[in-house]
Formats: structure tokens, C-alpha cells, sequence
């Protein structure tokens, strides 16, 4: 369940009274390029300054900490704004997150589970394979398809309802490997472990909120212009 903000944010609030509203939005700041030593600047105003579109960044943060979706913002633009964006997120989970997760987990496992170390890194490997294919086919179907929406090359056979039906949430599994550490790993380095753990949680629910953002941001856009250039 997403918390009541004090309000919804505009273009002439701050980037740091946003931060300050919840720091779990860094994450999607980095996403959108957003330069950090942005003093009391607006929001606008750094928008401008990095070329991100500032209606679509403020849609996106005031849908994650609210949940709110503002009417009347389907627009080829906007559609291919947001894909950017995901685009982005994958690029962030795959290179960085992931990676850096793994990192963590390999430092904090305790040489005294040699039996089973194995298996806890091979569980994540394999998640991320998951999330890797699950990427994958966002990257060589669904975004192409968005981007040609209205264009010669338009897919006539594919539609966002397609994507729509397939599309299954790919934070789940990381709920076990909390779950297994959580309840049976013993370890004589538990800050580390606890650190892997907080890794973990965060990463899991910012992958959540890529889901949210994909079914109740994207679909329903590209939704209405399929509906409006069918009726054209």
C-alpha cells in the first residue's frame, strides 16, 4: 500500500524537497539522468537542464509515491518517454543493481556453509537469468512496438494486451532468497548479511514498482492510442 504524501509534486517544487519527501525515489532520479549538485533548483529546471520531460518525470514519481495517475496523458510522446525510462531501469537493474547485489551476498556468505554457499549464489544466478529473459523480451518486442505506434511500420498483429496478459511480476523469487536467509542462515558476519538482506528488500520492491509502472502507466496509454488510431 503506497503512504499519503504531504501533496503532489510539481515542476516548481524543489529536487531536494522530493528527495527529502522519500529517499526511495534516488533510484528512479538516476534512472531519469538527473544530476546530483542540483542545489535549491526546481524540479523544472533541472528537468530542462538534462533534457528529461518534466510532466513525464513528475508522472512517474507522484504514481510511485501515490499511486495517483493523473488524467488525459496518452500521447505517442509520453508513451515513448516512459519506455525510455524503462529502458533505463533495465539497463540499472542488469549493470549495476544485480551485480552489485551479488557482490554483497558473495562477501557476507560464512566460509563455515561451504555445503551450501553454492546453491544460495546459484538460486540468484538463476533468478537473474529470469529477469534477464523477462527484460529481453520487453526490449526486442514491446518497446519497438511502442515506438512505431502510428508509423508504416506499425505491428498490426501485436497489441499491448498481448504484452499485457504475459506480463508476470519478476520480484516474487526474491522474496524466497529473503525468506531462506531470513529463517535458516546462520552466520558469524551478520552486519553483512543484514546489509545483503536491506539490498534485497529495496530491490524487490523498486522492481515492484517497475511492474506497477509497466500495467497501470504504459499499458493503458498505449491502450488508448491503439483505440484512437483503430477509430482514425
Amino acid at each position: 500500500m503506497r503512504r499519503k504524501i504531504s501533496h503532489t509534486f510539481t515542476a516548481h517544487d524543489t529536487l531536494i524537497d522530493l528527495v527529502e519527501e522519500d529517499f526511495n525515489i534516488l533510484p528512479i532520479l538516476s534512472r531519469f539522468s538527473m544530476p546530483l549538485g542540483v542545489g535549491n533548483k526546481s524540479i523544472g529546471e533541472v528537468c530542462a537542464e538534462a533534457g528529461v520531460d518534466s510532466e513525464i518525470f513528475l508522472l512517474v514519481v507522484n504514481f510511485i509515491l501515490s499511486g495517483v495517475i493523473p488524467p488525459d496523458k496518452a500521447s505517442l510522446e509520453a508513451a515513448i518517454s516512459i519506455v525510455d525510462f524503462l529502458h533505463n531501469s533495465h539497463d540499472y537493474f542488469l549493470a549495476y543493481k544485480l551485480p552489485h547485489i551479488r557482490q554483497n551476498l558473495i562477501n557476507a556468505l560464512d566460509p563455515t556453509h561451504d555445503d551450501i554457499n553454492p546453491a544460495i549464489i546459484s538460486f540468484f544466478d538463476n533468478y537473474v537469468t529470469q529477469v534477464s529473459n523477462h527484460f529481453s523480451y520487453e526490449e526486442d518486442h514491446v518497446w519497438p512496438y511502442v515506438r512505431s505506434l502510428g508509423s508504416s511500420e506499425s505491428d498490426t498483429i501485436y497489441s499491448i494486451a498481448t504484452f499485457s496478459q504475459h506480463h508476470e511480476e519478476i520480484s516474487e523469487r526474491l522474496n524466497e532468497l529473503k525468506n531462506i536467509i531470513l529463517r535458516y542462515y546462520t552466520t558469524s558476519m551478520p552486519d553483512k548479511m543484514y546489509d545483503v538482506l536491506v539490498d534485497l528488500y529495496n530491490c524487490e520492491a523498486d522492481l515492484s514498482s517497475h511492474h506497477d509502472i509497466e500495467n497501470h502507466i504504459l499499458v493503458p496509454m498505449v491502450s488508448e492510442l491503439e483505440h484512437n488510431l483503430k477509430n482514425k
